[in-house]
């Protein structure tokens, strides 16, 4: 088992006062090593909540994360960061690529935390994906001269680089038209598919939910 969440409870404001409104309550979930899920469920329901939680952004009020068999939540604030560079890729709505930065040095940032060097290893990877997706030709380019689809591609090959065992996506193409959304989503079954990494993605599009293994609703603060 890749991951385990067991009797997750997570709420917003003070903990037995009037302000205190829960999101998370007893939730649980399981995924294994290359396997695809969606969370789908009304705005408010706590998806993004959930996967700041998965993500290691944030920390539950009670209950345990397992991540390969252990739990991350016992984790210190530095081991935490590491976890996250290591062993997730994050994908958003907005592909938050650094402005300043080409594509190629985009993809390349989550490597720097490794070392003050990257290896031929590392940069024949980053190479591979980004051909593989097919912006090679706009590796010079700054994402303000780029369209939604190819930033949105560049944030997916980031979210690979580092041969991640999960991929954490919120919303990936909710900020695309009807056919680069069509075409990221079979890119990210592909790309999990061939590397057997495994997808969290919450997602309002049905399009979306219906690719992957299985399909969650959050619903009163469980995943059904």
């Amino acid at each position: 088992m890749l991951l385990k969440l067991q009797d997750i409870t997570k709420g917003y404001g003070q903990a037995g006062t009037r302000t205190y409104r829960p999101v998370l309550k007893d939730l649980n979930l399981e995924l294994a090593q290359g396997e695809k899920i969606a969370i789908v469920g009304p705005s408010g329901s706590g998806k993004t909540t959930l996967l700041n939680l998965i993500g290691a952004l944030d920390l539950p009020e009670s209950g345990k994360i397992f991540f390969e068999e252990t739990d991350i939540t016992e984790y210190s604030k530095s081991e935490l960061a590491a976890f996250r560079n290591k062993k997730l890729g994050f994908i958003f709505q907005l592909h938050h690529l650094m402005p300043q930065l080409t594509l190629w040095e985009n993809v390349l940032l989550p490597l720097l935390p490794q070392g003050n060097k990257i290896s031929k290893e590392q940069t024949d990877r980053a190479e591979h994906l980004v051909c593989k997706v097919g912006i090679w030709e706009q590796r010079n380019q700054k994402p303000a001269e780029m369209s939604g689809g190819e930033c949105q591609r560049t944030a997916v090959v980031r979210a690979l680089v580092n041969k991640p065992k999960l991929i954490l996506a919120d919303e990936p193409t909710g900020a695309l038209d009807e056919s680069n959304a069509f075409a990221l989503s079979e890119l990210l079954i592909q790309l999990s598919n061939d590397e057997n990494i495994a997808l969290i993605t919450v997602t309002h599009s049905a399009e979306l939910a219906a690719k992957m293994d299985k399909k969650y609703i959050l619903k009163n603060g469980k995943l059904v």
